[in-house]
């Protein structure tokens, strides 16, 4: 809690240590008399402030009222305060009036001037109605590409509870709309009206008619109810009371749009109402530095043409120097009326030798929509002396900006072609140097690529033979523990079975029991076979001494090779020659 008491405390003092600034501005400039307008103080850096003594504004306001609206923010760690105060004004004559300056938090504002004319003598039918729409185009007749302001006015006498007003759509027309709803009451044929005024920047793209479709209302209004009869809790005229749609809707504008005058040429149309441009940056000294840039920027600022309209920024060629443009920001922002376009870029120009250097004059025609004449916007020619460089380089910085024409002292025997041609041969040797450290380790990685695929290739073999040869180990035993388990029982069929298997995980060249016999040296384990084989097939029941586990206890006695020759030469018994 303590953290928090002593960061409040913080933005206090941030607060008191920041100086208010105070503007003050009316939401619109020119009204009738009975009108009323919002005259609005916004205050940066303050969330708290009285409202000023308004008595000098006795003599020609009626001041109705006043509201305040604050808010705080806090962008990167910083606080940032405003108070915004709207005092409601009605003017009591017609003519100029002054809105003196006041003094705000500690702060003067600006003055201001309201026109008030005469009041609004409309005698349409619409006035006499408790809600209608009324729109207006200013101008009615325009050039293609020329902004023209469409004003659309909701004059209401009800309680509206919602409504929706869109945004007017016309063909082959860019809109806009101008900053937010300015809300104000005024008096129609002695009927006063609560006013919702919207504004739009409507830029025709192509000559001909304009028509602009009508613009409707759709809202809902509160029943007002019987004042003498309340009604019910929920019914007409009670707590939440009844809603009734209403509508509204304007009558279609019409605009005539004209095309460029035929006389205007082939430079491209430009329609505004007021257009400036400048280069700024020069130095005041119009001195210049070989090899130092010259850093300008150009802007354009158009009334009446949007940012995206104007023409792109550039600099002629200029003689003994290299321009860099930068990229172009464009802007757009109204002052309530009017489109403001702003288009800015930014060159640095370097000087390559030393004397004068002159930029040319810079050019803009455009035409000028409040009188209409064809008008040229000039940047007139400017000369700069241009300095030697102070190391006698001629161009150390530019070169740092883009690759000189040539490295050859041959090709180039100026000072700084010989400086750049006395650090060649040491920028050789170490290029070469690193061209052999490169090369050598590519080979390394040649290298070592084949012997990872070598060992990968040999890898996947070494694996299979040890686990053929560890299935081959495991085969056997359980073999051999298979015929030892059959070997204590009394199972010819199965003793002989087992044998043979135990034999086939050996030799798989095996077949039967008597080519097992052959290949066996051992005369007790070829005995041992006979007697099974006899055992087997000639059904004799009688007990075996023959213990064949005690036989075959320490494996087979293989015949070696030398001992094929002393085989006998009487075939196996029958049956085990037939397979």
């Amino acid at each position: 809690m303590s953290y928090r008491w002593l960061l409040l405390l913080c933005l206090l003092l941030s607060f008191g240590a920041m100086a208010a600034s105070v503007q003050a501005s009316l939401d619109r400039n020119d009204v009738h008399l009975g009108e009323t307008v919002t005259l609005n103080l916004r205050i940066d850096g303050s969330m708290n402030a009285n409202t000023p003594d308004l008595s000098a504004l006795d003599n020609d306001f009626e001041v109705l009222g006043s509201s305040t609206n604050s808010s705080l923010t806090v962008i990167n760690g910083r606080p940032s305060a405003e108070l915004m105060i709207g005092i409601a004004l009605r003017p009591k004559h017609v003519g100029d009036l002054q809105i003196p300056s006041l003094n705000v938090a500690g702060s003067q504002t600006s003055p201001l001037t309201l026109h008030v004319g005469p009041p609004d003598s409309s005698t349409s039918a619409d006035a006499k109605k408790d809600i209608f729409l009324e729109t207006a185009a200013n101008p009615d007749h325009v050039y293609v590409g020329q902004q023209l302001l469409y004003t659309v006015r909701l004059f209401f006498d009800v309680n509206l509870n919602s409504g929706s007003l869109p945004d007017p759509h016309p063909d082959g027309v860019d809109v806009r709309k101008l900053g937010g709803d300015t809300d104000y009451e005024t008096v129609r044929n002695g009927h006063r009206y609560h006013v919702i005024e919207r504004r739009y920047a409507m830029i025709p793209q192509r000559a001909g008619s304009l028509t602009i479709p009508s613009v409707e209302f759709q809202g809902e209004a509160v029943d007002p109810g019987n004042a003498n009869d309340p009604g019910g809790f929920f019914g007409q005229g009670g707590l939440f009371g009844n809603t009734s749609p209403v509508t509204a809707d304007s009558s279609p504008s019409t605009v005539n749009v004209q095309a460029a005058p035929a006389d205007w040429g082939s430079t491209a149309w430009l329609a505004a109402r007021a257009l400036t441009l400048k280069l700024e940056g020069l130095p005041g000294s119009d001195q210049a530095q070989v090899g130092q840039p010259v850093n300008l920027r150009m802007s354009i600022d158009a009334v009446g043409v949007a940012a995206e309209s104007l023409p792109d920024l550039s600099l002629p060629t200029i003689d003994g120097a290299t321009v860099y443009p930068d990229q172009s920001t464009n802007t757009t922002h109204d002052d309530g009326q009017w489109l403001i376009g702003h288009r800015e870029r930014s060159f640095a120009i370097f000087p390559q030798r030393a004397g004068p250097l002159t930029i040319p004059a810079i050019t803009l025609t455009w035409f000028n929509v409040q009188t209409g004449q064809k008008q040229v916007a000039t940047i007139p020619e400017h000369t700069l002396t241009v300095l030697p460089a102070a190391n006698g380089a001629t161009t150390a910085s530019a070169s740092s900006a883009q690759p000189l024409p040539s490295a050859s002292p041959a090709a180039t025997p100026s000072a700084g072609a010989l400086s750049v041609g006395a650090g060649a041969p040491s920028s050789n040797a170490s290029s070469a140097w690193w061209r052999w450290i490169a090369i050598g380790s590519l080979g390394l990685w040649v290298l070592s690529a084949l012997l990872f695929w070598w060992w990968r290739r040999r890898e996947p073999v070494l694996p299979s033979a040890s686990v053929a040869n560890t299935a081959s180990s495991e085969s056997m035993r359980s073999s051999r523990q298979a015929f030892m388990d059959a070997a204590r029982g009394k199972d010819r069929g199965t003793q002989a079975r087992h044998l043979l298997a135990w034999a086939r995980s050996e030799r798989s060249d095996l077949h039967n029991l008597g080519q097992l016999s052959q290949a066996l040296a051992s005369a007790p384990q070829r005995n041992a076979i006979d007697r099974l084989q006899h055992l087997q097939y000639a059904g004799d029941a009688a007990d075996d001494a023959t213990d064949l586990a005690a036989v075959f206890a320490q494996g087979f006695v293989w015949r070696q090779e030398t001992d094929a020759s002393q085989d006998s030469p009487l075939p196996p018994l029958y049956p085990f020659k037939l397979d």
